[in-house]
């Protein structure tokens, strides 16, 4: 779902009637001791008596004009952060946010808390209303600004949010980097140019779910300097955690019915793609007897604010959604989250299974696993790929041109369809090729390599990405298949410490068997968290022991599980 689609819904706008700054200004009155003025502004505005982990320490941060990563799982409190930030700091709040629909909720939660005026600037607006959003941006009317990225590649939204010299850019759900940005919305690896197009203030990137790859991500591709990174609480201990290994497609539906006939309460149902949505719902329906409904990219927008309105209110107990259900969904009550079929990723599957028991009551998260299912994940992983020839066409007439040129003509002269000279652009751009402006414009800097050698190195880049990618579903696989602790698994992909034995999922139910201890022979001389580096592969990361092996995130080359034996009879590894 992207800017623009969600139906039956209009972006609140503050009339011109309303009063700015009508909530209390906490920086007239707060001490000097940046936590202490933090907590005040806490307390006098949202009414909170303590931060929650995190909440303090991103604050202060940003308030001292720190670019900021902030990593905290739902339901934490991530938008308290830039609330309480922006009310100690001059000038408006420039919040990106993925989703209207999430710009909705975040919007009249702002209205609710009364920290502020805010209003979002999308497509459902008028021409009139968006000319007097900006207007109030400027004149300090208006305190926080909602946006996609697709927006911030506006010239003129740029153009009026630089008049107005913002404070803060906020850059909420900010896992939709990595996620979105190399595809279908390349628009999110322009925001650090749109930071800078804006004046620069400090940067606060949220996510609930990031692994330290996707963290080095999302900090390489907003220009973040020298930031404060803030993780806190991964774990979950109310969600017990399932999986269950399937060789059949009918025997996976079987479970499935069985789980949702049993299981109390909402739930939502996670499947691979648009037709699986349809008739796994029509099933369920059919064979449960329970209130069951579909959600995916290819319906209406209008249906599928109907099918998200029905979820929320209890019209709906169970939904089957592709991933495009989630994204700012706050129903707390929600009991249980199945995977029908495989995740994209960990970090994907731990980002849609937080949806459940978000209010500290027990849940369950179910990974239904069949190995087959791996193939088409592992197909598309790394998102789509550019050809090298084209990359050269676009390198060698944008170098032909000249000057500036609009990425508009030199689609045209490169007989390609926007959204992948889009991807060809981000490509080029990441090697230094191009500049892309949020005008459209495309300039080739001095410094630019010949167009064969750009292409080549994008080609390189790409084809990199993909491999690491196709590590990331090397871990679901490992997931699935351990006998370890699951939850132990989870946190220490997450680079988080971990006890042995959580006591809350499948794998702690069964007895302790020796061969499935987590720390194997020779594990104490390879400790987790620490650095090594190897020949082919560069430095990285030991996250964690699985038996008599350990599991290795490198920075450039992804995850990769190496027995013990081997490294040590090859000295493949060098602690640093």
């Amino acid at each position: 779902m992207v800017e623009g689609s969600v139906d039956g819904y209009r972006a609140p706008v503050p009339t011109p009637t309303e009063a700015p700054g009508t909530h209390p200004d906490p920086a007239a009155s707060a001490p000097e001791d940046p936590a202490e003025r933090i907590r005040s502004a806490a307390t006098e505005l949202l009414g909170l008596d303590e931060l929650r982990p995190g909440q303090a320490e991103a604050a202060v941060a940003v308030v001292s004009g720190r670019d900021t990563l902030a990593v905290m799982p739902t339901g934490s409190g991530k938008s308290a952060v830039y609330q309480v930030a922006a009310a100690l700091l001059e000038g408006p709040t420039v919040v990106v946010s993925p989703l209207i629909a999430l710009q909705k909720d975040q919007v009249e939660a702002i209205a609710a808390q009364e920290v502020g005026l805010a209003a979002a600037a999308n497509s459902t607006i008028s021409t009139s209303e968006r000319e007097w959003i900006f207007d109030a941006v400027a004149s300090g009317g208006l305190e926080f600004l909602f946006l996609s990225p697709e927006q911030l590649a506006r010239e003129d939204t740029v153009s009026r949010l630089a008049e107005a010299e913002p404070s803060l850019f906020v850059v909420d759900e900010a896992h939709c980097i990595s996620e979105w940005g190399h595809d279908f919305r390349t628009d999110y690896l322009r925001l650090a140019a749109a930071a800078e197009a804006v004046g620069r203030p400090p940067i606060l990137a949220l996510t609930a779910t990031a692994s330290p790859v996707v963290r080095d991500e999302i900090v390489e591709r907003l220009r973040m300097r020298d930031p404060e990174v803030v993780v806190r609480g991964f774990d979950r201990p109310n969600l017990r955690i399932e999986v269950e290994t399937h060789h059949r497609e009918r025997d996976k539906l079987d479970a499935l019915v069985g789980h949702v006939g049993r299981l109390e309460g909402t739930g939502i149902v996670y499947v691979a793609t648009r037709k699986a949505a349809e008739e796994v719902a029509s099933a369920l329906v059919e064979r449960t007897g329970r209130r069951v409904g579909h959600y995916h990219g290819g319906m209406r927008a209008a249906d599928r604010r109907a099918a998200q309105d029905a979820f929320m209110e209890g019209e709906v107990e169970v939904v089957v959604a592709t991933t495009a259900f989630g994204m700012g969904i706050d129903k707390a009550d929600v009991r249980f989250v199945i995977h029908h079929d495989v995740p994209e990723s960990v970090d994907a599957w731990y980002q849609e299974v937080g949806r459940a028991g978000r209010d500290g009551e027990p849940a369950v998260a179910i990974l239904l696993w069949r190995p087959e299912d791996l193939g088409l994940r592992s197909f598309f992983a790394g998102g789509g790929t550019v050809g090298r020839d084209e990359l050269e066409r676009v390198a060698a007439m944008a170098a032909v041109a000249g000057g500036s040129v609009s990425a508009e003509d030199l689609g045209g002269e490169a007989r390609l369809a926007p959204t992948r000279l889009a991807m060809a652009l981000a490509r080029l751009e990441e090697v230094g090729a191009v500049t892309t402006g949020v005008d459209g414009s495309v300039v080739v800097p001095e410094d630019a390599p010949r167009p064969e050698v750009a292409a080549e190195e994008a080609d390189h880049d790409q084809a990199a990405r993909r491999q690491v990618e196709r590590t990331r579903l090397d871990m679901v696989r490992a997931f699935a298949e351990t006998r370890s602790c699951r939850r132990r698994f989870v946190l220490t992909y997450f680079g988080e410490d971990a006890p042995e034995r959580c006591g809350s999922c499948d794998s702690c139910d069964r007895p302790p068997d020796p061969d499935d201890a987590a720390h194997g022979p020779g594990t104490d001389r390879w400790p987790e968290q620490s650095r090594v580096r190897h020949d082919a592969w560069g430095e990285g990361l030991i996250l964690r022991h699985e038996g008599d092996a350990i599991v290795v995130l490198f920075d450039d080359a992804g995850y990769r599980t190496l027995s013990i034996e081997l490294v040590e009879q090859g000295g493949l590894l060098e602690r640093l």
